[in-house]
């Protein structure tokens, strides 16, 4: 992978040679695509072979068409919606699934287009998107949505957009597309004046007609409505998404609460006993208990601090 991105990155940087626009036509092919898929864990598998399985069609990142792989468990007027992140798959929450099951949740997963059972070799966040609609207009209105690094992204992004869910929880996840436009930068090395053209690419080709995708694509810019409670786990240690992505969307949405970790990293934090409780006491608790304690006087968040477990981040 190291030496695919070497080669990558020089094919970019020549071209930027040229031209900032030709760099950013070579890396904008690159910046969409998706390695192979990781594997089901065999913990997880027992959890996936009791899923009923189901398709939607999206129209994908080419708007060519793609069938999306998708999962349920659980029965009754109560969904909760939850998303992987990238190079993720739905069975990464098969724990949180169990657990929600057992409060007696209609729980709904899916694997994104090039990812686990999915077809495609590329996708961006606009097919969480059409992929959350799609389930809205099979489940209506969802009880929670849940969401992992870039699929908590895409939650606070579909939320604010007009998906009709009553609570929202993100673990690890970014703040903003423009951390990914960023990382994506330092991975290839790069110029800026690459970087300005990706922007302006990236928002012509997947956003024709927004004056400011970007703005659309920030849960800082554009935060959640309000009377949605938010919950924002992510661990000091993620050396995927940094920490202080956590506080950039705390502060922007008023009365939301941040559940600190230290010692689960970007993955782990899925599986960890305290995050789960702190997920399913969010989904659980009464709207009306979340909204009449966010008052003006605590709307900043409150962070608890877990103590440190043994496993490497």
């Amino acid at each position: 992978m190291d030496l695919a991105l070497a080669a990558a990155g020089t094919s970019v940087r020549a071209a930027a040679a040229l031209s900032p626009r030709w760099g950013a036509a070579v890396a904008m092919p690159l910046f969409g695509y998706v390695a192979k898929p990781r594997p089901v864990r065999a913990d997880d598998e027992p959890t996936m072979s009791r899923a009923r399985r189901h398709t939607v069609r999206i129209a994908g990142i080419d708007r060519r068409g793609v069938d999306v792989d998708t999962y349920e468990w659980g029965a009754g007027p109560r969904t909760v919606v939850v998303s992987h992140g990238w190079h993720g798959r739905a069975s990464q929450f098969s724990v949180l699934v169990r657990e929600l099951v057992a409060e007696g949740y209609r729980v709904v997963s899916f694997d994104a287009p090039a990812h686990g059972g999915s077809g495609g070799r590329r996708t961006y966040l606009v097919d969480w998107l059409d992929v959350f609609a799609a389930l809205q207009e099979r489940h209506g209105a969802f009880e929670a949505m849940i969401g992992h690094s870039f699929g908590g992204l895409a939650t606070l992004v579909g939320v604010a957009g007009g998906i009709d869910a009553a609570r929202a929880v993100t673990i690890a996840a970014p703040a903003d597309a423009d951390l990914l436009l960023s990382q994506f930068q330092a991975m290839l090395r790069y110029p800026d004046g690459v970087a300005a053209s990706m922007r302006e690419l990236f928002a012509t080709r997947y956003f024709p007609g927004e004056p400011d995708p970007f703005a659309w694509l920030s849960s800082v810019r554009r935060p959640l409505p309000a009377g949605v409670p938010l919950l924002v786990a992510h661990d000091h240690g993620d050396r995927v998404v940094p920490f202080g992505e956590a506080g950039r969307i705390v502060a922007a949405n008023r009365g939301a609460e941040q559940l600190a970790t230290k010692g689960l990293g970007h993955n782990r934090i899925l599986t960890d006993d305290a995050v789960l409780d702190a997920v399913l006491d969010h989904v659980r608790t009464p709207l009306s208990v979340s909204a009449s304690a966010l008052t003006p006087e605590v709307a900043p968040a409150a962070v608890e601090e877990l103590d440190p477990v043994s496993v490497a981040a």
